[in-house]
């Protein structure tokens, strides 16, 4: 298997050098050069395995020789040491809870795998790399957490000050060891473009020794599509004459981008739904076919405050026809803050089971779409747990909502933060003193 630019198909890379540099030299996005497609007796089989041995046998078609099976193997059980669930309510709404891993959020089923697929390459050139991320909130903690103490990394979040839940902040913030926190101020999108600017200035990510972990890079992506396959495919055995629907809270089209990429290796998926807060240029290109990236505006599910998602281009390169094909699978909706909050107020209060902010956006999407198709299977991708956006949520239910244990560990612990200018010449003054 091979990956090439968005920009330059001539651009090629294998598996190793697309995961250990992010970007294409050109600036591009890699994707694969092709999406493998699984026959009907191997999904079978994959109906039947564990997360971690889906995700193994994935993950062997992308990675090819690079890796041998068995490294893989131990890798993928190594990394998915945590549940993914699918969790039916009273209501009979399916959601794919995928906020149990160590940083409570989906996010850590791509920090796990490229912590681990990371540290095998570099401990075999015994390279070093500095990785630079952005966050709106849970990829950083995620990738924090992944890479934590692995050796020859060091870890640089930059986040947007005001712009994450205290709880995210306070995870950002004390992780320590090998992974430090910039507090930048700006927005996400902020935080964003400086990190493109960093690597697409050779001269820059050559003396830094840069690698990208946010979903620039086709190794976040490429673990998303993993509970995608899984998921859908214990529901077919589950419920085998329904059209089987996701509707993704969506960002950066990390996410949504992980579902294409398993619908194309054969998971039974009918049909993709992005559901956007108030900043929602992807959702506003289905309905008109033009791309207008914007500036971001703060919501109630922060993490999806991206106004230019990068992820937006892989999904164009994949559909050249542009709304022609690409409405064929996806649809969209816009919500407010206003319905968020309602939403998640008026189902806790029915169901007793409470949603995130990002989960109540998706889960409007879903309810949405089910009234003009009640007979497809809709499953609300749950993204994060509600405790992480705990500022949030307990004015909205009177209540706080517990922490789980790996959250709770570390409410205590002192923060280490440095406060950045959003501009190249800052984040160089600031990594010439991490070199010393």
């Amino acid at each position: 298997m091979h990956f090439f630019s968005t920009t330059d198909s001539n651009l090629t890379a294998n598996f190793r050098q697309a995961l250990l540099s992010g970007l294409a030299p050109d600036g591009g996005l890699y994707i694969p050069a092709s999406i493998p497609r699984f026959s009907e007796s191997e999904l079978t089989n994959l109906s039947k395995m564990s997360f971690a041995a889906l995700a193994a046998e994935v993950t062997k078609v992308f990675v090819g020789d690079e890796m041998p099976p068995s490294d893989i193997e131990a890798m993928c059980r190594a990394a998915y040491d945590f549940d993914i669930k699918l969790e039916k309510t009273s209501r009979g709404d399916i959601f794919l809870e995928l906020f149990h891993g160590p940083t409570a959020a989906f996010k850590d089923v791509a920090g796990q795998f490229m912590g681990h697929s990371v540290a095998y390459f570099l401990k075999q050139s015994a390279e070093e790399k500095n990785i630079l991320v952005a966050t709106s909130g849970d990829t950083g903690g995620a990738i924090g957490a992944g890479f934590k103490n692995q050796p020859g990394v060091k870890v640089f979040i930059l986040f947007p000050k005001g712009g994450v839940s205290s709880v995210q902040r306070q995870q950002l913030c004390t992780m320590g060891g090998n992974v430090h926190a910039l507090e930048v101020e700006g927005t996400f999108d902020d935080c964003q473009a400086l990190v493109k600017q960093a690597f697409s200035n050779h001269d820059f990510n050559r003396r830094y020794n840069l690698m990208s972990a946010n979903s620039i890079n086709v190794g976040r992506v490429i673990p998303q599509s993993f509970y995608y396959l899984w998921a859908s495919l214990k529901l077919k055995a589950q419920y085998p004459n329904k059209r089987i629907v996701f509707s993704v809270p969506s960002g950066n089209l990390g996410n949504i981008t992980g579902a294409y990429i398993a619908q194309q290796m054969g998971a039974p998926i009918e049909h993709l739904v992005v559901a956007n807060n108030r900043n929602s240029p992807f959702v506003d290109f289905l309905k008109s076919g033009d791309f207008k990236p914007r500036p971001s505006v703060p919501t109630l599910s922060n993490a999806m405050d991206i106004g230019h998602p990068n992820n937006y281009y892989r999904l164009n390169y994949f559909f050249p026809d542009g709304l022609k094909t690409i409405t064929k699978l996806f649809s969209g909706a816009t919500y407010s803050d206003e319905k968020t909050a309602e939403n998640l107020v008026n189902y806790f209060a029915s169901t007793n089971y409470l949603m995130c902010p990002h989960t109540s956006v998706g889960h409007l999407a879903t309810t949405d779409h089910q009234i003009n198709h009640p007979n497809d299977l809709v499953v609300t991708v749950a993204t994060a747990h509600p405790a992480k956006f705990r500022d949030e949520v307990e004015p909205l239910i009177g209540s706080a909502p517990i922490l789980p244990e790996s959250l709770a560990a570390i409410m205590d612990r002192t923060p280490e933060v440095t406060d950045l200018e959003p501009n190249l010449d800052a984040l160089e003054a600031y990594l010439k003193t991490m070199q010393q």
